[in-house]
């Protein structure tokens, strides 16, 4: 038995939600290897091969996977699938794209969005928004996995020596799709879902100009800034900074929620969080049942008084 672990990067560096995912196959079975598809991402699979816990780190570096595209790195995980017990990836845009395409390649059922292991057959995943936790124990010779990266600790990024192999492409989908372009939104700040700090505001900042107070709180803080779906709905901010069920889930050690009334959409993405303060005028928002620091205030009087005795 072994778990292979599919890398996400952007050909230049690992993105810790593979480090997370990484730990969660150590849980499984103590062989992980990990598949590093991409474009000249040599030093990148040199890295994962430093990761503690990491055996083989298996690399395919053609210019068909520069963007790993599901339907061709779909077709790539399928040609080495029978070498391995496991699949995993991280429950991100990337894992999300990829992994059912892989299932129906396998004729495999995927397990999504997993938070805790059991066995190797037996895994727990959250329902209804994260109200309630199924545990769901799979009868297929191979496990398909996706990992939500806030429930697993980061693998250490040094102590592991592990072997490096190529890989041949694999035939992929032809015509099937072919990459366009992309759009990024480009901060200085910490990347949302692996900051230490975030700082949220929801429909309550009521404009886009607005946000630029929550902004400099978050720069004074070193934060990350999110949005609730209604803010994000508003056109206040674009849609990558969306925490909550059909946005990113984030667990830092501090989540900041501004002018965010806590609808159950936006809970199933921070509940986690280590400190969770919230500021809203309305002393009634649900927010507060999940808060462990609640301020009963109009934020626009609040955010100026907090970024002052910040720069003290």
């Amino acid at each position: 038995m072994s778990v292979l672990v599919i890398a996400e990067h952007d050909n230049q560096e690992l993105k810790p939600s593979t480090l997370t995912t990484v730990t969660a196959a150590g849980e499984i079975d103590t062989s992980v290897a990990i598949l590093m598809a991409g474009l000249d991402c040599r030093a990148v699979a040199e890295s994962a091969a430093r990761v503690a816990g990491v055996a083989q780190v298996l690399v395919c570096d053609d210019a068909r996977y520069q963007h790993q595209l599901a339907e061709d790195t779909a077709a790539l995980i399928a040609a080495v699938a029978d070498e391995f017990s496991h699949i995993l990836a991280p429950a991100s845009t990337f894992g999300k794209n990829l992994i059912p395409r892989v299932g129906a390649l396998l004729d495999v059922s995927p397990i999504s969005d997993i938070v805790g292991i059991e066995s190797t057959d037996t895994f727990v995943r959250p329902i209804y928004a994260g109200n309630a936790m199924a545990t769901v124990k799979s009868s297929d010779d191979k496990k398909l996995i996706t990992v939500r990266s806030t429930a697993f600790a980061a693998a250490a990024t040094t102590g592991g020596s592990a072997t490096v192999s190529e890989l041949q492409p694999a035939d992929g989908s032809g015509e099937l799709s072919r990459f366009v372009g992309q759009e990024l939104t480009q901060s200085e700040r910490p990347e949302l879902t692996s900051a230490r700090v975030v700082v949220s505001g929801g429909r309550g900042l009521g404009s886009a100009e607005n946000f630029n107070l929550l902004e400099q709180l978050a720069d004074k803080l070193d934060a990350a800034v999110g949005a609730s779906r209604a803010a994000v709905d508003a056109g206040y901010v674009p849609n990558d900074y969306q925490v909550g069920q059909t946005g990113k889930v984030v667990a830092p050690e501090l989540y900041i929620a501004i002018g965010i009334s806590g609808a159950i959409q936006h809970l199933a993405g921070m509940k986690d969080s280590k400190v969770i303060v919230a500021i809203n005028k309305d002393e009634e928002a649900p927010i507060f049942q999940v808060a462990d620091y609640g301020l009963v205030t109009d934020l626009f009087d609040a955010l100026p008084k907090l970024s002052a005795a910040l720069e003290k």
